[in-house]
């Protein structure tokens, strides 16, 4: 679909990300950013993602100052409580009941950097999720089938986790971790990649 006019590094180990970027044909590296990812205190959860978007391009870009580099943190937040990954099954079911029957919001903070050219753009893009009003067995068996533990929020939209989602309002994409659309907006006004194929 997209083919690289310049050279990018993802600054991301999450698959879900290279897959995306994969399936868009966009040819990159991956180098992941060490930053520490504890929000400050009273720092709300869209100051909280795009500040680790904007850290960990920094730090890619500090070595790759001639290549774009995008990087990228998405989180579940219930009003102002940001829901991390759970510890275990126990807390996965306990996550998943406080969902149950509510709205709660996916953000994605994403940043795509030219260290060299002084570019540095920050987006947020915030996708709000509606679950059904599910019983704590059928939590349980969802923790059970295996796909909690490693889902900020103890779901994966994109798995199994979609049977507990009542609707969406915004991009899908988001909620699994990259907001494509924003993204390849802001990558073709900077021409870094170009749609079709090079040689055609």
């Amino acid at each position: 679909m997209y083919y690289n006019k310049e050279k990018i590094i993802l600054a991301s180990g999450s698959p879900r990300r290279r897959q995306y970027l994969q399936e868009m044909g966009i040819r990159f590296a991956v180098r992941t950013a060490a930053v520490d990812e504890q929000p400050l205190a009273q720092e709300s959860p869209q100051d909280f993602v795009l500040r680790m978007a904007r850290e960990k391009a920094a730090a890619v870009s500090a070595e790759y100052p001639g290549s774009w580099v995008i990087s990228g943190d998405t989180i579940v937040c219930l009003g102002d409580k940001i829901l991390g990954k759970p510890a275990d099954e126990r807390e996965a079911v306990a996550l998943l009941m406080t969902l149950a029957g509510r709205e709660h919001c996916v953000k994605t903070g994403f940043c795509v950097s030219h260290r060299a050219r002084g570019v540095h753009i920050v987006r947020l893009v915030t996708t709000r999720v509606l679950f059904a009003d599910f019983s704590e067995a059928v939590a349980r068996a969802y923790v059970a089938a295996g796909e909690s533990l490693d889902k900020a929020g103890a779901y994966g939209i994109q798995g199994k986790g979609i049977f507990l989602v009542k609707s969406i309002d915004g991009s899908y994409s988001n909620v699994v971790g990259l907001p494509l659309f924003e993204l390849m907006e802001v990558l073709l006004a900077n021409d870094v990649i170009a749609p079709g194929c090079p040689n055609a």
